[in-house]
Parts: C-alpha cells; sequence; structure tokens
C-alpha cells in the first residue's frame, strides 16, 4: 500500500485546546515555583535509550530567526500551532522525547503541569528532554558564523531535570567567527560530561550563496566533519551525533564509533522521502542509532504529525519496512485527538 496524502485535515484545536494554550502565560505568571519544582520532579530514564536507539523531535527554529516552511515566511511564527504539533507527538507513550529551546521547553513542561494537577499523570515522565545551547548565530545575520550560546547552559539543564543539550558548530573555512563556535561546543561537552549529561552536537560545514550559506552534505565533507566532532571535548563518552543523509551514509558512518542521529532537514513536500531515507541510513551502520527530526514530522502538509512520527519510530525501534511503516500512518491517523480536552471538559 503506497503512502496516500491529504488523508486528515489535522487541526490543532481538536487536539490542543485554545484555552488551555492561554492558561500556559497564567501559570508563568502565577506559578513559576511550582513549575520549576514539577520539572525538578519529573521522572527520568534510568539510562538514555530503552533499546539503544532514539528517536527525537526537533523543536528550536525560531530561536535562531527561523520560521520560514516551504512559502510562508512565517509558518513556524505561530507559537499555538507550533506547540500544539509537538504535544501532538510527545504525548504518544511510545515516542522518544523533544529537543527545543528554553522557551519551548518550558511551554511544554507548564502543559505537563497543568495536565497532572487535573489527572495525577505526567506525560513527560521517563522521556528525552534535550535543551538546544546556541542559537546565537541568527539566521541571515553578518554574525551568524558566531554561533554564541545563547539558550540552555549545562548547569540550567541540570538544574531543570533534563537530559542533555544540543549544539551545532557551522564550520565556514574563511569566517573566523566559526572558531568561536567550535571552541564553545567543545567547552560545553566537557561540563556536560562533568555533569552526567549527554551532548548532541550537529557538525555541519557551510558555504555562503547569495547571502545565505548552505549546507554541504557531500560525503567528503561529512567524512572530515563527523571527525572533527567526534574528537571535541576532554571525552567523547557522552557524545551523540547529528548527521545529514547522503546515499554515502555507510562510508560517512565509519568515520566514528559515536552513535548518530539522521537528520530531517529542510520541510519535504512528501514523509514518503524521509521515511526512505531513513530506512537506507539505519541499515547502513551498526551505530546509526535513530533521528532528531521536526519540520518533516511536525508540519506535514495533510496529515496527522503523530502518525508521521510514529512511522518512523516503527523504522527506528521496530525495523519496519518503508512499506510497513507507511501503512502504518493509516492506521495511527486521527487517534486520541482528546488527549487533552477530555478532562477540560
Amino acid at each position: 500500500m503506497g503512502y496516500k496524502p491529504n488523508q486528515f485535515d489535522f487541526k490543532v484545536e481538536e487536539f490542543f485546546p485554545r484555552n488551555l494554550f492561554y492558561q500556559i502565560t497564567d501559570a508563568r505568571v502565577d506559578h513559576r515555583e511550582a513549575i520549576l519544582e514539577h520539572a525538578e520532579k519529573r521522572k527520568r530514564r534510568k539510562k538514555l535509550t530503552r533499546d539503544g536507539k532514539l528517536i527525537i523531535l526537533a523543536a528550536d527554529h525560531p530561536g535562531r530567526r527561523v520560521t520560514a516552511l516551504r512559502n510562508d515566511p512565517i509558518g513556524m511564527g505561530d507559537r499555538y500551532e507550533y506547540l500544539g504539533r509537538v504535544l501532538r507527538v510527545i504525548t504518544d507513550d511510545e515516542f522518544d522525547g523533544v529537543m527545543a529551546t528554553t522557551d519551548m521547553i518550558e511551554d511544554i513542561i507548564i502543559v505537563d503541569y497543568l495536565y497532572k494537577k487535573k489527572t495525577g499523570r505526567s506525560f513527560l515522565d521517563e522521556k528525552v528532554l534535550v535543551g538546544c545551547m546556541n542559537r546565537g548565530g541568527h539566521a541571515g545575520s553578518l554574525y551568524e558564523m558566531e554561533d554564541v550560546f545563547t539558550s540552555y547552559t549545562p548547569e540550567s539543564l541540570k538544574r531543570m531535570n533534563l537530559d542533555g543539550g544540543k549544539m551545532m558548530y557551522r564550520l565556514d573555512p574563511s569566517d573566523h567567527g566559526s572558531l568561536v563556535t567550535i571552541r564553545e561546543c567543545a567547552d560545553a561537552i566537557t561540563q556536560l560530561s562533568r555533569l552526567g549529561l549527554y551532548a548532541f552536537i550537529e557538525p555541519v560545514t557551510v558555504e555562503s550563496r547569495e547571502k545565505n550559506y548552505v549546507f554541504k552534505t557531500d560525503m567528503e565533507t561529512l567524512v572530515r566533519d563527523v571527525g572533527a566532532a567526534s574528537a571535541l571535548g576532554e571525552t567523547s563518552l557522552n557524545i551523540w551525533l547529528k548527521i545529514s543523509y547522503n546515499e554515502n551514509f555507510e562510508r560517512i558512518a565509519r568515520a566514528t564509533t559515536l552513535p548518530i542521529l539522521l537528520l530531517g532537514g529542510p520541510a519535504k513536500e512528501s514523509p514518503v522521502d524521509t521515511i526512505n531515507a531513513f530506512a537506507s541510513a539505519m541499515n547502513a551502520a551498526p551505530n546509526v542509532r535513530g533521528a532528531m527530526v521536526g519540520r518533516n514530522v511536525t508540519f506535514v502538509q495533510g496529515d496527522d504529525p503523530r502518525a508521521i512520527a510514529m512511522a518512523l519510530s516503527t523504522i527506528i525501534h521496530d525495523g519496519y519496512s518503508v512499506e510497513r511503516a507507511t501503512e502504518y500512518i493509516e492506521a495511527m491517523r486521527g487517534e486520541d485527538m482528546g488527549f487533552f480536552s477530555a478532562w477540560l471538559r
């Protein structure tokens, strides 16, 4: 059975009631200490993975002034729409977790706090929560390559009871600002390790084209990027790499023994492209251990974010074929749309 797009018109308000969204600001104003206490008491996993693999939802783009979605320049700039789609994915018990900036992580924690007050249950217990650390290289700015750490610090990740920190070093060999970013990434990896936290690092080489930076994803560049990122910090034992897919992924994966997560990349027209790439890469080498994917799950046109997310999860955790994973999308669409509304009545 092939993938059939536009089979489900996902409306955020049917899953994530707008009055619950408005309660987030009230909680920020009136219940700050209770929210911090809730975060500190969240039940974390004893081990990062249940089976050696991970699928993490990425929701950090607006923190770097990246809001464009296909032809809409501010498509990811509507927090209600964005948060509702993120929650649609991570409230599934089987999905591993989320990576985001401080504001998005705290929005999610506040919703979990409100949910637990009403139900006695937490949808964030034993989820993997990863905080984005460097967002200072704002897209399109003259200082984009000097991507300084302006979001989570190692200490704040520990204080908020998160599992690790994500960072990116973007190397432009002609821009000295890249060195600042790489040095800060190395320091962050060291500090995270000393605090018992994991580092998720995305190494990319870029080149400037018409006032924009374009990622280089050819095999030779990626092999060099993997080698450089694996050697950052005083230890590599807490590092997971995030790498763009390439048809020669087996050769790229052989550049390291570190666990690798696949990147979702720019928004695609169909999730089948992402499913095909992930299935191929997961079979490329034993150290390919999952994915960190964003727009290609949360903003798939004409479909349910949870259905797409869980189809990818079955490929990563269960070894499903592409055909079986796409059939799973059909089965998952629209499931449990009353997750929040049931207790708000």
